[in-house]
């Protein structure tokens, strides 16, 4: 990082000593972000832009506190820019400077909403629950402040889960299940699977009535876990759809995954066209990522999220009736979900058991396609996978850069049917 980095540490550090100010400096909080520069500063080339954001926020905090400024609001967008980097350093980074921002102003709902969410994200859900209260009970629009209230009740509702659960469980497991209520979510997820696991094998399997209440107690701990945002109506009034509804969707009926191409959306609305009303014929059509003006019925629209601040991009007006979003991490896929669907555009909403099909273990779990895999071929590889269409077409992926050689080559691979005229390949 150069010269520049060196120079900006070296601010922090004289900042930290420095006293006398027109106003008061967040000691603190600039001590730890130069403990966090430092740390950076051994850790080699910085490549991430969304550390990038964070140092120069931190910048920008170090300037405003050596100046007549109020450097409340730096110090807030310090904070934030920590917790959109989604690391644990940065999290905990995030969660310090909250903790020193309600301590300078305790009045303040900004940081008293970043200082719950940096908790909820390290699942320390108890204190970010009171937290959330804490901002709730300063709001003074009620409509503004909906979201937090969710959350709260979420957070509430995943206690009830465990509790209940950990009942249900003999000795050591019911005592560690409660525990869980404040541990990381990929804790929670292992550790709660492995429970339910072990009484359900030890307890005669789902004909047990206390085996069936766990494995439902499970499934909506999990659902809470991933997907409690969804249920906001301001996400465009969508319902979510998991796994089973995605199967239920296909199931039994044929289904057409339509190239992006210009030239396919051209030819199919022209008259004596190969393509024109070809795909009137199919029960499903599917279209990918920037979906052209000209193409006519899009029944399910997936895109995949790209970039280090997807929420940024352009919004999906687009009407379909299901909308699948690809992405990673969690939290940047909730908040482009909330940035970018538009009221109305669509019925349905993947929820996040279906961000990332490919490699989740839960679902296909294969290695060695990689995050640069294209949005038409995680498509298709998680309907083949669900393997309930009746008819399963690609159109117009023949033509050149629609797929990516090794994904060319697994389509050819299963290729049932070839027709050259209509640039159509059947897969089952």
């Amino acid at each position: 990082m150069g010269q520049t980095f060196t120079g900006l540490l070296k601010a922090v550090r004289a900042r930290t000593g420095q006293s006398g100010t027109a106003r008061t400096a967040p000691t603190a909080a600039l001590r730890l972000c130069g403990d966090y520069l430092e740390g950076l500063a051994t850790g080699g080339p910085l490549n991430d832009a969304r550390r990038t954001r964070l140092v120069a926020a931190i910048g920008g905090l170090t300037t405003a506190c050596g100046s007549d400024e109020d450097a409340f609001d730096a110090l807030l967008r310090t904070g934030q820019r920590a917790l959109e980097a989604g690391g644990e350093t940065e999290t905990r980074l995030a969660l310090a400077v909250a903790v020193e921002a309600t301590a300078l102003r305790s009045r303040s709902k900004g940081a008293w909403r970043l200082r719950a969410s940096a908790l909820d994200a390290l699942g320390r859900r108890d204190e970010a629950a009171q937290a959330y209260e804490r901002h709730l009970a300063l709001q003074q629009n009620p409509a503004s402040a909906e979201d937090i209230a969710r959350r709260i009740a979420t957070l509430k509702d995943l206690r009830s889960c465990l509790d209940e659960a950990a009942g249900l469980l003999p000795g050591e497991d019911g005592t560690r299940l409660r525990a869980l209520h404040n541990a990381p979510a990929g804790q929670v997820r292992t550790d709660f699977a492995e429970a339910v696991r072990r009484r359900t094998a030890a307890g005669g399997g789902m004909a047990d009535p206390d085996v069936r209440r766990l494995n439902i107690l499970y499934a909506a701990h999990r659902r809470l876990l991933d997907r409690d945002r969804l249920a906001d109506p301001l996400l465009g009034g969508a319902e979510p759809a998991g796994v089973g509804a995605l199967r239920r969707l296909v199931a039994g009926r044929s289904v057409c995954l339509v190239a992006g191409a210009p030239r396919i959306a051209g030819e199919e609305s022209v008259p004596g066209s190969p393509l024109a009303g070809l795909i009137d014929g199919y029960d499903l059509v599917v279209r990918c990522d920037t979906v052209p003006l000209t193409a006519p019925r899009t029944d399910l629209h997936a895109v995949t999220l790209r970039g280090d601040t997807p929420w940024t991009g352009p919004a999906w007006p687009r009407r379909t009736g299901t909308r699948l979003v690809f992405g990673d991490p969690l939290p940047h896929w909730r908040r482009s979900l909330r940035a970018r669907l538009v009221p109305g555009a669509q019925d349905r909403v993947g929820d996040a058991s279906l961000r990332h099909p490919l490699d989740d273990p839960a679902l296909l779990g294969e290695d060695g396609w990689g995050p640069g895999t294209g949005t038409a071929f995680t498509v298709l590889r998680l309907l083949d996978f669900l393997d309930t269409a009746d008819r399963l077409d690609l159109i117009g992926f023949g033509l050149p850069g629609q797929l990516q050689p090794r994904e060319r080559a697994w389509v050819g691979d299963r290729a049932t049917h070839q027709d050259d005229t209509e640039m159509r390949t059947a897969l089952r």
